[in-house]
Parts: structure tokens; C-alpha cells; sequence
């Protein structure tokens, strides 16, 4: 049985939760921004009247300004968009079991056991999910119908605000292989510049490159965006929930050169951290302790670990936590091959309750603004890719990262500090 998968997209979701209690702003252009008194603050969201003046999520406040001088910025609530996002996958739930939410503002859904139910087809199953969130909610959202994930996701982005668009296997040549190759699923910056080079802009010439040349250039991931450019593929949509919370999460990577200063081991301490506290965040957990392992050339490992202050899932804090094992465990000059960075001991958020420090009682509140921009950055990478921000130190070094071994999922509790 070919599957019938539905992408969901929330259209201008931070600026169109902002606008429902700010209902007179809805024809003006409006922008969510971190901190609306600085103008190098960046733009998280904007509505679609300020799209028309081409103002663009991650740049600057006065780049927007300057396009659209009357430009109106409210502060972000990541906490209400984050209720608003769990209203919302309740209501695909009532149509599938299998929805898979894809950051805070996407899901997937796999209606293929559950459209007879309904006695509609795809798109009349998606038309009704946009009248019930409009009606129930206010809000909007754009759906792709396919057969595969990455297609409907591209189905989501053909059309918007407030449109469904069906790939099917009939058409989809037609509507996926003249788009841009940066519209597909997993094509960030670095990934676009490699087809770059090798003369590949569309989603059809991804198609009909060589498929041994791509995988020489970009390894597996070349494979694998080679098959999506041929509607192949068929990863299922996960359950939400069906997997037990993570006891650990990790990221390691093996380094094109050896790190021998501490300004190249603290960047790659930097990016690691980042991307743990990215993905912390998106399984909505905190981190009791942190582990480094750390590996020379020879081969020879050492793992360390220790408390971290307060439970997080910000990356300046398992940084700062990575940092002092480093440093009280290693010498500073000898090579090293690879870092691993785990954060161990998780603890839901709504767990992780923060003891009043009656000496700085400032700490909570510049936790809170923290935790707001590294999530307004997680919303921008999840939808301009995972190089779309980078950390300055991160960008400073970039000719250094290489592999990345993601996702451990446990970890030794021997060296225990």
C-alpha cells in the first residue's frame, strides 16, 4: 500500500501567536525578535506584510529597519509557543497516532492506516486540518501531501501561507525537480556550496549527477540526498512518545588536524556543546553532569566527567563544564585527534527546579534570557539549516571540524570526578 504522509507546517508561527493578542497588527508588518531595544538583535519571525518588504528571519534589526522603517518588533515567548505547539500536535493526534513533530512549529503525519476512517483522500484530510486549527486555534498552516517524508516537506514549503500541495507519484517530477537544490530536506550552506561547485542548482540536476561522485565528495550524506532528489525513500514517521527519554546525550568528532592551542580545543568544545544543548533542548531535558572524552593520535583515551552546577541545556554552560575537565585533565599543547562531550544524568525540564541564590538573584532571569536565544536560534537552524548561525569561535576554526560521530546514547561511569 503506498503511504499517504501529510508535513504540517505553522505558518509564521512565533509572529502569528504574538498576533492573536495583538489582533489590530495583523495587516501591519510585524517582527518577533529577541530583545526589540537593541538593533543588532536578530529577527526570529515576521508575518507575511512584512515578508513583503523582504524582511528575513536571522538578520539584523536595523538591516530589517532599513527595508521597512515601519517595521513593528514585539518581544518572543518561547514558553507560549511552546504551549501552542503541543495544542497543536494534540489535534493531529485525533487523526493519526503516528505525528512526528519536526521542531516547534512542524510534524509529520502518517494518515495511511487511518484515512478510511475519515472517508477522505490526502488532501481533503489536509484541508480539513487547516480548517479545524484556524477555527480552534487562529492560527494557519501549510501541508504537503506525499509518499515519503522529504517530499511532503517540500510540499509544506511549495506553498504558503494557508495551502495544501499534493507530490504525488504522477506529478511529482514536474513540481520537485525544477526547485532550487537548497529546498530539500538535510541542503544547508555547506552542502549547497559543494553542489555549487560541481554546476548543481536544482533538485533535478541533484537527480542526474553521478551518484559515485556525490557520495565521494559528501560521503554518505551525497547517497543519500541523491535518493531524495529520486523520491526514495522510505524512513517511517516516528510515534511521538514511542521512545524512552534519553539517559545521555553526546556528540564527538574526529578533527582534520590535531587541536594543540587551547583557542582551537575551546572552539571545538564549542560546537560540540552546541549541538548537545541543541538536542537537550528538543528532547526537553537537562544535563546533571558533564563527560569529556578526549583521544590523541596514538588512539590512547581518556573519559572524565563531573557535576555541573545547576541542571541545563545551555550550551555556555556545558562549554563551561567541558572547559575545566579539559583543563584539569590534559595538558595543553599535546595533540589532540577527537572530542566527545556528554551530558549525563538527564532530568526533564519541568524537573529541573532552580535553587534561589540569595548572593545573585539576577541568575534566573539571565538564565531565562539565555535559554530564550539559544531556543530562537534552535528555530532558525531548524528552518535554514544547521549552518545558517554559527558560534564566532566556531566560524574563526571552521577548517578544522571533520567527522562528526553523533548521538551517544551512553556513557562509562568510571573517572567519575
Amino acid at each position: 500500500m503506498q503511504r499517504v504522509i501529510l508535513h504540517c507546517d505553522l505558518n509564521s508561527f512565533f509572529a502569528s501567536v504574538e498576533l492573536l493578542e495583538h489582533p489590530e497588527l495583523r495587516e501591519k508588518p510585524v517582527a518577533v525578535c529577541g530583545n526589540p531595544s537593541t538593533r543588532h538583535g536578530i529577527i526570529l519571525a515576521k508575518n507575511e506584510a512584512a515578508k513583503r518588504f523582504q524582511v528575513k528571519t536571522a538578520e539584523t534589526i536595523w538591516q530589517a529597519r532599513k527595508k521597512c522603517p515601519d517595521l513593528i518588533l514585539l518581544p518572543s515567548h518561547h514558553d507560549k509557543y511552546r504551549h501552542y505547539s503541543k495544542l497543536v500536535n494534540a489535534i493531529y493526534q485525533r487523526y493519526t497516532d503516528r505525528v512526528e513533530p519536526f521542531g516547534i512549529d512542524e510534524s509529520w503525519l502518517d494518515v495511511t492506516g487511518t484515512l478510511h476512517l475519515f472517508h477522505k483522500n490526502g488532501r481533503e484530510l489536509a484541508d480539513e486540518l487547516r480548517e479545524v486549527i484556524r477555527t480552534e486555534l487562529g492560527l494557519t498552516i501549510s501541508v504537503g501531501v506525499s509518499y515519503n517524508k522529504v517530499f511532503a516537506k517540500l510540499g509544506s514549503d511549495y506553498k504558503k501561507p494557508d495551502a495544501t500541495t499534493v507530490i504525488a507519484p504522477s506529478n511529482w517530477q514536474s513540481i520537485v525537480w525544477p526547485l532550487p537544490v537548497s529546498d530539500l530536506l538535510f541542503v544547508g550552506r555547506a552542502s549547497r556550496r559543494i553542489l555549487h561547485r560541481y554546476g548543481i542548482e536544482t533538485i533535478g540536476q541533484l537527480a542526474h549527477a553521478d551518484r559515485e561522485m556525490l557520495e565521494e565528495v559528501m560521503g554518505k550524506q551525497g547517497a543519500q540526498l541523491h535518493d531524495y532528489a529520486w523520491g526514495r525513500g522510505d524512513t517511517p514517521v516516528r510515534p511521538a512518545g514511542d521512545r524512552p527519554p534519553p539517559k545521555s546525550i553526546g556528540n564527538g568528532m574526529t578533527f582534520r588536524h590535531n587541536l594543540t592551542d587551547w583557542e582551537e580545543i575551546r572552539s571545538g568544545l564549542d560546537l560540540l556543546c552546541d549541538s548537545v544543548a541543541a538536542r537537550l533542548r528538543r528532547a526537553e531535558m537537562k544535563g546533571t553532569r558533564i563527560q569529556v572524552t578526549i583521544r590523541d593520535p596514538q588512539f590512547q583515551t581518556i573519559t572524565r566527567q563531573g557535576p555541573l552546577p545547576l541542571p541545563t541545556n545551555l550550551a555556555r554552560e556545558l562549554t563551561a563544564g567541558a572547559a575545566a575537565l579539559v583543563e584539569k585533565h590534559w595538558i595543553v599543547g599535546k595533540p589532540i585527534r577527537m572530542l566527545t562531550v556528554t551530558a549525563l544524568n538527564l532530568v526533564p525540564e519541568w524537573d529541573a527546579v532552580e535553587q534561589l541564590d540569595l548572593f545573585q538573584p539576577d541568575r534566573s532571569a539571565q538564565r531565562e534570557k539565555l535559554e530564550h536565544l539559544e531556543r530562537a536560534v534552535d528555530h532558525i537552524r531548524a528552518k535554514y539549516g544547521s549552518d545558517a548561525i554559527l558560534l564566532g569561535s566556531v566560524a574563526a576554526q571552521a577548517e578544522l571540524y571533520g567527522r562528526s560521530d553523533e548521538d551517544s546514547e551512553a556513557s562509562d561511569e568510571e573517572n567519575e570526578e
